[in-house]
């Protein structure tokens, strides 16, 4: 038996018994873990027939064609990674150490395969990545109220009642998460746009217009305390600004809270009575914080579980383990810079990349606003290199390509993001590619660093990171998971308590308390792209072929422009256009679209990242706002 564990970037990280038998991979879930409980998700299922899959990368690539032509030579390990490193070395004799810039995020989420190729890329002094695309707003919403985004710890539902999961749809994207709360008898509600597949097994359904979510936040909190159904004894102790919160709600009218969000005056009050009287715990999404007014929805939303008594009564993020061994900040020698995620074609248009190494990540699918991206890495003189197991996109654009090996064929080990377990995964197999560390012992060697801290194996970087966060190496082996204890926590805000008074939020420039802006756009229908069940991102497109690239669109709304269910329509903006079928749907509400994100171009012809916007929320981190997209529908 061998443990391994889901590396993909999703709440669950679910502990997997493995083996290999007959030359065949056999996963099922380790019935052991309390969370993974013996299951997987249907992605986690067929992982693998993205193992087998005959579109592994076997040999490295040299582009010569065009780039993003496809055509490539085929090399061997030792002249891909000497062309690398010499094109390194020269761009930063020429350009500069910052004109080189290392793109990775968690498409795999090893401790190791994330974090150990940065060592290399710090003591180089090169560039880094600013994360902004997936939940940065909310991170600095969170910590405006709290001091921190790390909430409450999942098994702890089990002392609850009430959860309400406000903008994320738990059954496709955090199934263990939502069975564990059916397991508690939770009660469950879901507030979001879309009439999800959560939605609909909730046993209440607030369904809200688009960034209208602080106006409800507002409107429920000003219900509580005007009804004196606030703890008044939590919030006197452990809450800094009460009193000015409550006489900023208390002006809050009503009467435009319904028409703007969508809600009756009778939903917003079951909404606020009941979440008292329940004490609710609110398991707060990532999807709705990718907009303009993310980070003050966040705020918002976060203030009602102290409201009623919670210490931490959110759930968002769980940083369990301190992993900054792995990552080698220690090795740079000057300070970094950092480039804003979400403006790397910016960056590539302005000259300041030069050298662009990819990892973990395949940003020509996944960032917004693809055509100026794959034009600035037309126009522009930058050497780009792709560490993958496929040929994605971002492959196609590359004028190196190496073979990355999957997590089944390495050592590492896990945490999430959601639960506090830490989970060991064993190689069971050895197929195609090098890991990532790998690759950076080859790169370090071809560039002539004998620094030994590129060169530790994986199973060394493993140990010291379990023994500075005092966790056994021999339990781990033994069990294929620890459970990483809780230490004692206090809010790290300028006054010690939470704030709904926010004095962080004022330091940059913001309002003390969330703020409403009614949503606006330069076209009529308002798009959103949430992930689609069979993927995460762009991860699993091409090996489970299971996606829908269908629009989805309010009947009435296409009643106005004369389309029928199954026609095919050109959805547009100032950014791009595509053609696709629309599918007829009463779950998304008059004035909105839906498309699900991220599949391959290189296999679609199109993604919704050919529409969406590039925009950045600066006060919020540069977090990302492309579900502040708007686009018109015709038929075509």
């Amino acid at each position: 038996m061998t443990f391994s564990v889901c590396m993909r970037d999703c709440y669950d990280t679910c502990s997997i018994v493995s083996e290999f038998k007959s030359g065949r991979l056999i996963v099922k879930g380790n019935p052991e873990h309390p969370l993974t409980a013996g299951f997987l998700c249907p992605k986690g299922a067929l992982l693998p027939r993205w193992f087998h899959s005959k579109e592994r990368l076997r040999e490295p690539l040299v582009r010569t064609g065009e780039r993003g032509s496809g055509n490539f030579r085929r090399t061997s390990w030792e002249e891909a990674i000497n062309l690398v490193a010499e094109k390194l070395r020269e761009t930063i004799e020429k350009h500069g150490s910052e004109s080189v810039l290392v793109y990775q995020y968690a498409g795999d989420r090893g401790v190791v395969n994330y974090a150990f190729p940065l060592r290399l890329f710090h003591y180089l002094n090169i560039a880094m990545l600013d994360y902004g695309i997936c939940d940065r707003a909310g991170q600095e919403a969170l910590r405006d109220i709290y001091g921190t985004a790390v909430g409450m710890d999942p098994e702890e539902l089990k002392r609850q009642k009430l959860i309400v999961y406000w903008g994320i749809n738990a059954f496709w994207t955090n199934l263990h998460g939502f069975l564990l709360a059916k397991r508690y008898d939770l009660e469950i509600w879901t507030v979001d746009v879309i009439r999800t597949e959560t939605a609909k097994r909730s046993e209440k359904f607030f369904q809200i217009w688009p960034d209208t979510d602080v106006l409800f936040a507002l409107a429920v909190a000003r219900l509580i305390i005007e009804n004196e159904l606030h703890d008044e004894d939590f919030v006197r102790e452990n809450v800094y600004g009460f009193e000015e919160f409550k006489n900023y709600v208390t002006k809050l009218n009503l009467d435009p809270v319904e028409h703007e969000t969508g809600l009756s005056r009778e939903e917003i009050e079951e909404f606020a009575f009941g979440f008292a009287e329940k004490r609710g715990v609110i398991h707060i999404g990532y999807g709705f914080q990718r907009s303009l007014s993310g980070g003050e929805a966040v705020r918002a939303i976060a203030i009602l579980p102290a409201l009623v008594g919670h210490r931490l009564g959110f759930i968002y993020d769980m940083k369990t383990i301190d992993k900054s061994y792995a990552e080698g900040g220690f090795l740079r020698t000057k300070p970094i810079k950092r480039i804003p995620q979400m403006k790397l074609a910016e960056y590539i248009e302005r000259g300041e990349i030069k050298f662009l190494y990819v990892y973990n990540s395949n940003p020509l699918a996944s960032l917004p606003n693809q055509n100026r991206l794959r034009k600035a890495l037309i126009e522009n003189d930058v050497f780009m290199v792709t560490h993958d197991i496929f040929l994605t996109d971002t492959a196609l654009f590359s004028d190196v390509v190496l073979p990355a090996n999957t997590f089944f064929e390495r050592l590492d080990v896990a945490d999430s993001y959601y639960h506090r377990h830490v989970a060991l995964n064993e190689p069971v197999a050895k197929l195609y590619g090098k890991s990532n560390s790998e690759v950076t012992r080859l790169l370090a060697k071809a560039l002539g660093i004998e620094n030994p801290y590129l060169y530790e194996s994986n199973e060394e970087v493993i140990r010291k990171i379990l023994e500075a966060n005092g966790l056994i190496w021999e339990e781990l082996k033994a069990k294929g998971f620890v459970k990483v204890p809780e230490k004692p926590r206090k809010w790290e805000t300028p006054s010690g308590k939470i704030e709904f008074y926010s004095q962080r939020a004022v330091g940059r420039g913001l309002s003390p308390f969330p703020e409403y802006k009614p949503p606006q756009g330069n076209y009529p229908l308002r798009l959103l792209s949430p992930t689609h069940r069979m993927t995460i991102t762009s991860q699993y497109h091409n090996t489970y072929g299971m996606i829908d690239p269908n629009l989805y669109m309010n009947p009435e709304d296409a009643a106005e422009r004369e389309i029928c269910d199954g026609d095919t329509v050109e959805v547009f903006n100032d950014r791009g256009r595509i053609k696709t079928t629309v599918k007829l749907s009463d779950d998304v509400p008059k004035g909105v679209v839906l498309l699900y994100k991220a599949f391959w171009p290189s296999l679609l012809g199109w993604n919704v990242n050919f529409l969406t916007s590039d925009k950045t929320v600066e006060k919020y981190g540069n977090g990302s706002a492309y579900h502040s997209t708007w686009v018109d529908v015709r038929k075509v």
